[in-house]
């Protein structure tokens, strides 16, 4: 399952996909095609499928997501920055199969993590993520796990009520500054 975040990861991820032997589901989220704006090549590329990115590099905690959800991490890095805390933001690019590499080594590397979807809380991706990370890398936490989600109730059709329902780099923040005081 694909899950761009950025023009050049989408045409990068659609050629992959065409070629690839085996299905693939390639979710566009609709809100990024007004969001985001990036010259892309005009050459041939492609982007591997199940490699994960670093977004942006950090030393204190590892903000863990993908999609649309890769711009909700990015305000809230900006602002913790400001703040005196470095975040590093893993692009996930896939969710189906994970790069569990990148994800490991990062939380590794920062000793925090929060995870990061649009999906309902409840076995949603950060619930798998939540599990490979206190399997493989539990003794290099220095805090608990956290997910930031949407809740487990159907999306409302009002804008000011979905607003309210999905992550915001608000509510990125507020798991973050406990995170840290941790």
């Amino acid at each position: 399952m694909v899950t761009p975040a950025t023009a050049y990861d989408a045409k990068g991820l659609i050629k992959s996909s065409i070629r690839d032997n085996d299905p693939v589901i390639f979710l566009e989220h609709k809100g990024l095609y007004r969001r985001i704006r990036e010259d892309i090549p005009d050459g041939e590329y492609t982007v591997e499928i199940g490699k994960a990115r670093v977004f942006r590099e950090g030393t204190d905690l590892s903000i863990i997501t993908y999609g649309s959800m890769v711009w909700v991490a990015q305000e809230a890095a900006e602002t913790l920055e400001r703040e005196g805390v470095s975040a590093e933001i893993i692009d996930l690019r896939t969710v189906l199969p994970i790069d569990e590499e990148t994800v490991l080594s990062s939380v590794r590397k920062t000793s925090r993590a929060i995870l990061l979807h649009e999906d309902t809380l409840t076995g949603g991706v950060g619930a798998e993520l939540a599990a490979r990370i206190a399997e493989r890398a539990f003794d290099s936490l220095d805090a608990p796990i956290v997910r930031i989600a949407a809740p487990d109730t159907p999306v409302p059709f009002s804008t000011p009520l979905e607003e309210a329902f999905l992550p915001n780099a608000g509510k990125v923040l507020e798991k973050a500054r406990w995170l840290c005081a941790y």
